[in-house]
């Protein structure tokens, strides 16, 4: 009976040097991103689950299980150290978008990472943990356990992993085959060697659905008639989208905090060339779904052509314009496809979110550089778009530590939130601050480039964090619709020269009621374009103005549409 106790304490404890030598190759990372707060646990969560799986071929070898750990550790070093090496480069970790990107669209990205890869810093830091990880193999011994115990243990094992997702997805969620594998593979994916095998899975399966949307887009015929009013005048237009913004958390619409002070500042030094409307509102509540109306001719009554017909980049490349995106939104994930079949129209991309998990820490300043760098490009005519993250879920992630400045619980806070909805409040409203920041620097740049043309902003959609009686609601949805989830900011920034010459007197018509849905005929009104096809009616800044039934809600399910100005403040 001692024998016994003392062979269960012996393999129980070899075990946990096994398991502990197999997670140091996918966790190490996990853990810093998590300690240093770049992102949440959920990559460290899954990264010290799935490298479970390797105890399996250890614990059929016990002979050699010293010798099994080693070449399964040789595999699992390769694939971590270059996605190590990876983050020490680029502060991110390899996923499907830096896939799109080594693929698809920057042949320089595996030459300049080699490059960078040859750096003190970088070599420092594999050696490190090359030699971390040659230490914990020292320690492992070989596991003897009777041949049931090593079936019941692996049994266990692919059940945990493998198993009860199946069942969740397959019998309780009724997903697809493709769909189940497509979860294990985000799963899978902070876990050597698979962040490369997963991910290259993932960026295949979403390219299919891009490159469809790209082919439907190519298929498209010109617009009719298309004239450009202005010529061949130089001038740029931007366009600036935001992210999960609302209006309500915004000093510069009357919110109480000051939470905007430099947009404030900018609307009273500039009272003519800076129109801020205050009565605009998105049509759905999600990114994607807003803009595949916002930037198309889709709506209400046509909702599926946002692919089959023009888009906003469509017509201004056909306008003679180059045009440039520039994204910190993620490059490519299930859910962005269709931004980045968006981007695809354009002329000059910049992908500056690679990131596995939408719920990192990257900041919006990262556009200040290639936007300064569109703006000095020597074409005449210029269309620049500025996809943010803006005040995108966690909020906390969307500026820097040392940029909070809301941090107790004041007069503006509800009172019945508790201490962890607290949080959740003031990091809403630092988030706003910080995109102020942001918002005030394009404007300013581009005001210093003393380029002709516009900057107009506006978010894809608002978020209601605890801000409706009674106070419970965080985050969006259409079954429970607020009006702040789509109030959002819409504002028109027109340069001295543009000004001059067209005469747009934009402060007499901020309070007219409108629904992003038709934003295009608004672009098209600002930008000078007429084409057939094109709705003066419809157009924000038209004379011709017509206010329009504004209906939120999911087109595809025509009882469940509403009208904005029938729900109670």
């Amino acid at each position: 009976m001692l024998h016994s106790n003392k062979v269960k304490k012996i393999n129980c404890s070899r075990l946990l040097w096994l398991l502990i030598y197999f997670e140091y190759f996918s966790s190490l990372l996990q853990i810093y991103i998590v300690i240093t707060g770049r992102s949440n646990y959920i990559g460290l969560r899954d990264s010290l689950l799935y490298s479970v799986l390797w105890l399996v071929p250890t614990l059929f070898f016990p002979r050699r299980t010293k010798l099994v750990a080693g070449i399964i550790g040789i595999i699992l070093w390769f694939s971590s150290v270059i996605a190590l090496a990876y983050f020490v480069v680029y502060g991110q970790q390899i996923s499907q978008s830096v896939m799109f990107i080594i693929f698809e669209t920057n042949t320089n990205e595996a030459n300049e990472f080699l490059k960078q890869y040859l750096s003190c810093k970088v070599i420092v830091v594999v050696l490190l943990y090359t030699l971390v990880g040659m230490f914990l193999w020292t320690f492992i011994k070989p596991v003897t356990l009777p041949i049931s115990k090593r079936l019941m243990i692996s049994l266990l094992i692919f059940i945990l992993l493998f198993g009860i997702p199946y069942y969740k997805k397959s019998i309780q969620q009724n997903k697809s085959l493709i769909d189940i594998i497509s979860y294990l593979n985000s799963k899978l994916a902070y876990s050597a060697p698979w962040q490369f095998i997963s991910s290259y899975f993932l960026y295949k399966h979403q390219l299919a659905h891009i490159e469809t949307l790209i082919y439907d887009n190519n298929k498209i015929l010109p617009l009719k008639n298309l004239i450009d009013t202005n010529g061949n005048k130089t001038r740029t237009f931007v366009l600036v989208i935001g992210e999960s913004t609302s209006r309500d958390r915004m000093s510069l619409y009357g919110y109480k905090r000051p939470t905007t002070p430099k947009l404030q500042k900018i609307k009273r030094n500039y009272p003519n060339n800076f129109a801020v409307f205050n009565n605009v509102i998105t049509s759905r509540p999600y990114t994607i779904e807003a803009l595949q109306q916002i930037l198309t001719f889709s709506s209400k009554d046509n909702p599926d052509i946002f692919d089959s017909h023009f888009s906003i980049m469509n017509m201004m490349k056909q306008a003679g314009f180059k045009t440039f995106w520039i994204t910190n939104q993620q490059t490519i994930t299930e859910r962005n496809t269709l931004l980045t079949a968006f981007s695809q129209q354009t002329d000059k991309i910049y992908y500056l979110n690679n990131n596995m998990a939408q719920s990192s820490r990257i900041y919006d300043d990262v556009v200040f550089a290639p936007f300064k760098e569109a703006l000095s490009d020597p074409a005449e005519k210029k269309f620049i778009v500025i996809h943010l993250l803006g005040t995108h879920m966690r909020y906390e992630f969307r500026y820097p530590k040392n940029k909070a400045i809301f941090k107790v619980k004041d007069s503006q806070v509800p009172s019945n939130l508790n201490n962890n909805q607290v949080k959740d409040y003031n990091a809403y409203d630092n988030a706003q601050h910080y995109n102020d920041y942001i918002i005030s620097i394009l404007i300013n740049s581009f005001h210093l480039s003393k380029e002709n043309g516009f900057l107009v902003f506006f978010s894809d959609h608002g978020e209601n964090v605890f801000d409706s009686p009674p106070h419970e609601t965080l985050g969006r949805s259409e079954d429970n619709p607020t009006r702040v989830m789509y109030n959002i900011p819409f504002f028109v920034w027109q340069s001295p020269s543009w000004l001059n010459s067209h005469h747009f007197n934009l402060n007499n018509k901020i309070n007219r009621p409108y629904s992003m849905i038709d934003f295009i005929y608004s672009w098209s009104d600002l930008a000078g374009l007429h084409y057939n096809g094109y709705i003066p009616e419809k157009s924000l800044f038209s004379d011709e103005f017509q206010p329009q039934p504004r209906y939120i809600g999911d087109p595809e399910k025509k009882l469940s549409l509403i009208l904005y100005d029938d729900l109670m403040y």
